[in-house]
């Protein structure tokens, strides 16, 4: 098991280019079981996670050839229809095979997901929509058992917005017979960028990045050649890592439409930002302002930027209170934060940060991928040295972290524990 060791201290200058978005690529591997042929991923990030992916596909027969920058995948095989516990409770987004096998054979046998630690995040939107498509639905000692001879289109209504259940339903739907409109559908970029990557492959869906998405279905579907989308959460970790270090960012392929939200909040702590053809610059000013967040579905705040964000706000000039409103366990950063000096009490759902001057290496522990990256975010700030250890959450979900940080000026190495 390895660790981070990071003095810093250093302003963070230059640029940086981001990788693949993980978020995007899992469901789009999965959306290779929705069709025969040879699929071609491209971009793909270099994870933890996506070797999982791949794993499970070549569980279920899937052949798989890596290429350069991406993955060739071939599903003409497909010999098993369950996704085993072993390798679904390291990755949530397993459970994303669920809707294409369904859909495509008509049967899925999926264990229940595992994946971060950071609260309860039940599939049951999943199971209710896939039911009103007129699957059968049994959980049997941990696996979900899913069975139709083909699904029908209908009307869901989701009682709280779901990435997931949004992903899978709307994959399920690309094969089944008639209509399937999904309202109050989450509207993160991914998503979109699924529906595209669908689109290529023959399906017909309209409304994707907008609370009701409508699929109508179609009796076949061609495999897909598809660049993935760049990751918004490493971007926006480089952003921020950019203004609490008072430096100067360039962050090539981040997209501001997918970044509004946390642009906005940076701009108001203080940082200016600048946007181009290749990406966005960020540049802090002297002092960076305490302001106050509020997680919410896109396109609000993100969840998955919240601990980053704490690690500046640990910092800034002033008292800052943030709001948890996506996972009830989020907060788990907190207590290694205050470990280093900062100055955070936590009441419920909320944390109020209290700005200190500075932030002092110590030797902390990572418990989920976020609450990692915000770790680094601290130790790169801090002074002195921090040893963080557990990175192996890091590798579910940030390529090359530390050799991307190097590259702009940080004394960040990767050691054996």
């Amino acid at each position: 098991m390895d660790k981070l060791i990071i003095h810093g201290g250093r302003p963070l200058n230059g640029e940086v280019q981001v990788s693949g978005a993980k978020n995007a690529a899992l469901p789009l591997m999965f959306a290779t079981l929705l069709a025969r042929g040879c699929h071609k991923l491209t971009n793909l990030p270099r994870l933890r996670d996506i070797r999982t992916a791949e794993k499970l596909l070549v569980e279920l027969g899937a052949g798989s050839e890596t290429v350069p920058g991406g993955l060739h995948i071939h599903t003409n095989g497909l010999a098993h229809y369950e996704a085993p516990y072993e390798l679904v409770r390291t990755m949530r987004a397993s459970v994303l095979v669920l809707g294409p096998l369904l859909a495509r054979h008509g049967r899925a046998r999926v264990s229940l997901p595992g994946g971060c630690a950071i609260g309860a995040r039940p599939i049951n939107l999943h199971l209710k929509g896939l039911e009103a498509m007129g699957a059968q639905i049994t959980l049997d000692h941990g696996y979900v058992e899913a069975r139709a001879q083909r699904l029908k289109g209908a009307r869901i209504y989701f009682d709280l917005p779901t990435v997931g259940g949004t992903e899978n339903l709307m994959m399920a739907a690309t094969l089944a017979k008639g209509t399937t409109v999904i309202e109050n559908a989450a509207r993160e970029p991914e998503i979109l960028d699924l529906a595209q990557a669908l689109c290529s492959m023959g399906a017909r869906i309209e409304g994707a990045g907008t609370d009701t998405v409508v699929i109508e279905g179609v009796d076949e579907l061609q495999p897909m050649n598809y660049r993935v989308m760049a990751d918004r959460i490493e971007a926006g970790t480089y952003l921020i890592g950019g203004a609490l270090t008072h430096g100067r960012v360039h962050v090539l392929g981040a997209r501001p439409e997918h970044l509004e939200a946390l642009l906005s909040k940076l701009e108001e702590a203080g940082a200016r930002i600048d946007v181009d053809s290749e990406g966005i610059i960020i540049e802090a000013v002297d002092e960076i302002r305490a302001v106050n967040i509020r997680t919410q579905p896109h396109p609000g705040f993100p969840t998955d930027m919240q601990a980053q964000f704490m690690a500046m706000m640990s910092c800034a000039n002033g008292t800052s209170v943030i709001s948890e409103t996506v996972f009830e366990n989020r907060f788990m950063h907190v207590c290694e934060l205050q470990r280093m000096g900062a100055d955070i009490s936590i009441d419920g759902h909320t944390a109020t940060v209290k700005g200190v001057r500075r932030l002092f290496g110590a030797p902390v522990m990572a418990t989920d991928l976020r609450a990692s990256a915000c770790l680094v975010l601290a130790g790169l700030a801090a002074d002195n040295t921090t040893e963080l250890s557990r990175i192996y959450h890091l590798d579910r979900g940030y390529e090359n972290l530390e050799k991307k940080f190097r590259s702009l000026g940080a004394d960040i190495e990767r050691v054996p524990e």
